[in-house]
């Protein structure tokens, strides 16, 4: 377990466990079967600069929660078969917008950034929500792995 290629970066001023999204990032790698030592990026960042990117790359005005940008376009490796290594790719979350979120859902933001750290994980392995079949897909694997992630012993 390296989690060395892993940054995580908060560059906002909302307080919020960065060692347990560090944490999150590293199970999700092995939970979801790629190579240890793939880069991957986690940054928090303001409503201004969501925005920002949400108009450049969604056409959709306004900030939103998560956006998740592949890189090389990683899959999860076959049981048997080896991961390949590379750069999985970059998340971007923004706290002031998940905390309104994380409020309605009665979670804490620490939660809702971990549901959002998996949720836009998932996308950068090649899951989607485009279709009902796939939303269904793609959202009990999500409840599946952060499940599983935390009921596990957290340092």
């Amino acid at each position: 377990m390296t989690g060395s290629l892993i940054s995580v970066t908060n560059e906002t001023d909302i307080a919020c466990d960065l060692d347990a999204l560090q944490a999150l990032a590293v199970f999700l790698l092995d939970r979801m079967r790629l190579h240890p030592d793939c880069e991957l990026a986690i940054t928090l960042i303001d409503e201004p600069r969501m925005t920002e990117l949400h108009v450049e790359w969604m056409d959709e005005p306004g900030p939103t929660d998560v956006l998740s940008f592949p890189m090389d376009e990683l899959r999860s490796a076959a049981e048997g078969e080896a991961p390949e290594q590379g750069v999985v790719g970059d998340i971007a979350m923004c706290p002031s917008f998940a905390a309104i979120q994380a409020a309605e859902k009665g979670r804490s933001l620490d939660e809702e950034l971990q549901f959002l750290t998996t949720h836009g994980f998932l996308h950068l392995i090649g899951h989607d929500h485009q279709e009902l079949e796939d939303e269904a897909r793609m959202f009990a694997l999500q409840d599946l792995v952060l499940g599983e992630w935390r009921s596990e012993a957290r340092p």
